[in-house]
Formats: C-alpha cells, structure tokens, sequence
C-alpha cells in the first residue's frame, strides 16, 4: 500500500528531534504492540545512535500477549534496549516506567542531576496517553486519530526526571508494502489517506489465517470461507451491509471489520510476528537487489545502445569503411605533397 500522508509538521519535527537529541539522556519509543515492526520508525533509530532506549509496547490490552512476549524477546536483544508492556487499562503499572528510566541511567540516578528523557513515536499509538498518566495531570491532547500532537514540549514528570514530548511522526517512504496496509488499519494514517476497500481485503485476508475462531465468533458463521471476498459477504449478510438489490456495500462492511479490530471488539489481535518480518525483509532485500541490477542493465544499454547484433555488426561495417577510406585519403595526400 503506497501511503500519501506526510504533513509537513512531521518533517518539522523530525528535525526537531534531531536537534534536541543531544541533550537527551534516554530515548523512549512508544510502539503499537499490535504492530511492533510497522510502527518502529526508521528515522527514530538512525537519530538515536548508541543512545539507550526504551520500547514501550503500547495497547497491549488489544494485542495478542503471546506474540507481544515475543517483540519483547526481539528487540531485547539489541543493545542498550528495555522493552515495557504497557496499557491504559492499568495506569498504575506505567508508573513503573520511571523505575526503569532510573535503572537504565544508574549513573544520573546516583547523583543530583537531572534526566532528560525524550518520547517519540507514530500518530496515534497512545503517547500522550501515557504521558498524562506518567504526570498525574491532562498535559498532552489526546484523541483516537492520527496526528492530534503537533508540536514539541517539555515536562517535568517529577522525581528529577524531564520528558521532551515530540508530535508523533511517519516517514515519507514505507519500504515495506505491507506495512502501509498494517498502519492504516490500527488507525496510525489518517482515514481519509486511506482506501477502506483495500485496508479491509488485506485485514480480512490475515485475520482469516491468523485468528479464523475470533472471526467466526464474531460475526456468527458456521465456517470461515477460505478467501477475503467470501469472508466479506458472508459478514456483510450478518450485519446488514447490502445495497439495493442485495449486493454487498464493500466499503461498509470493510469499515465495520476495522473498527472492530481497533476497538478490540474481534478479541486481542496482532497483526504480525517478528518470523513474518524477517520474511518479508528477505523478500524486500531480493526486490532491492533486482532493482538494483536492472537500473544496471539499462545504464549499460544506454551506453553499448540498443541496437541488434545484426545492426552492430552493420555499424560496426561502417565505421571500419570510414577508417579505411580516411586512411586512404590520408596516403594520397601524402603522395601528391610527395610529388610535389
């Protein structure tokens, strides 16, 4: 899925971050534990260096817990990374987050200086959420949509510890196709850059191998069909979500299926795993690498041309006659300056 939706606020912020770092003692990146890999922003980890970081796994009430331990595990295994699961649904625990700060810092923790900590991460995954939670008090707007944070501020959560609070922000390319179909349906680009049609067949189709019982459940079907398009007018009878004549209104039953899996009304779902990834990259690396050699190939054509082997060899031809005939001229004009 190509995703047209990167406001220049983002761009703004991007370099604010850059900016800023400096002065920050640690990094917290705020994921979508539904999708820890789609919402990892590659610009984030380019800026961050060897800088310590925390990853907080966000919504982990919606996402499936099995494969959340997973992510966790994952990206535990890079260096100077802390992972914590977190959910609004249990505000005391997030409380915790701040023992963590000061246990990655022991150094800042054991003297009097403060620590400057900086949270960033894509549109709507629940940082400022969390942010009020972690203050006790509403200092960052909330909203269940992309893009609600749009500009940087700076917070003192207490206990020596200042949080630089940055708009949430994508990036302009998604290298990754897949990952443009996962963020439109967790809500992370807004609506309306997205097409329901699409976002629901590629939302139908995983949910259908995935978690074919939640489904089932759901929407009441006696079997899950093997195909998104089956699956979608089966449920589309369910709900009501036929036009005249009895035909299916795709974008309506696309957008319930969406909703409900944002809501967590289908049940607690993960939209990938970090085996699916690894996968996916390898089939990114091979689509790079063929791009790569055929940019090559044309670049060698436009030099050599793109003529046939008959008509090299015809132009070769030529070429071999005009040497010879200025090699000709050549002499005889030798010879009459001779004569002369």
């Amino acid at each position: 899925m190509a995703v047209h939706w990167y406001p220049g606020h983002m761009h703004k912020a991007q370099n604010e971050i850059k900016q800023a770092l400096p002065q920050v003692d640690l990094l917290i990146e705020v994921l979508d534990a539904r999708i820890p890999y789609s919402s990892e922003n590659p610009a984030i980890a380019k800026l961050r260096g060897n800088k310590p970081c925390i990853k907080i796994m966000s919504k982990t009430d919606l996402a499936d817990p099995l494969l959340t331990a997973q992510w966790q595990t994952h990206f535990e295994q890079e260096r100077g990374v802390k992972t914590f699961a977190s959910s609004t649904q249990d505000p005391a625990s997030i409380k915790q987050l701040l023992t963590l700060i000061r246990q990655m810092l022991p150094e800042k923790d054991a003297s009097v200086k403060a620590i400057h900590t900086m949270i960033v991460g894509i549109p709507n995954v629940g940082k400022s959420t969390l942010i009020n939670i972690l203050a006790d008090k509403v200092i960052a707007k909330t909203g269940n949509e992309a893009a609600v944070t749009k500009s940087q501020q700076r917070i003192s959560l207490g206990n020596g510890i200042t949080l630089f609070d940055t708009p949430g922000i994508l990036w302009p390319k998604l290298e990754n196709p897949n990952s443009g179909y996962r963020l439109a349906a967790c809500g992370s680009i807004k609506d309306t850059a997205m097409e329901y049609d699409d976002v629901g067949f590629f939302t139908a189709d995983y949910l259908i191998k995935a978690y074919p019982e939640l489904l089932k459940a759901r929407f009441d079907l006696p079997a899950i069909p093997a195909t998104e398009i089956e699956f979608l007018e089966l449920a589309a009878a369910r709900r009501g979500a036929l036009m005249a004549g009895g035909r299916v209104n795709l974008h309506k039953i696309c957008e319930v299926l969406i909703n409900e899996f944002r809501s967590g009304k289908l049940g607690r779902v993960s939209l990938e795993t970090p085996d699916m990834v690894a996968a996916e990259e390898v089939l990114m690396a091979a689509v790079e690498a063929k791009k790569l050699a055929d940019k090559a190939q044309r670049k060698e054509k436009f030099k050599t041309g793109s003529l046939t082997p008959d008509k090299q060899d015809r132009k070769a031809k030529r070429e071999q006659d005009r040497r010879e005939i200025s090699a000709k001229m050549k002499a005889d004009n030798a010879k009459r300056k001779g004569r002369a």
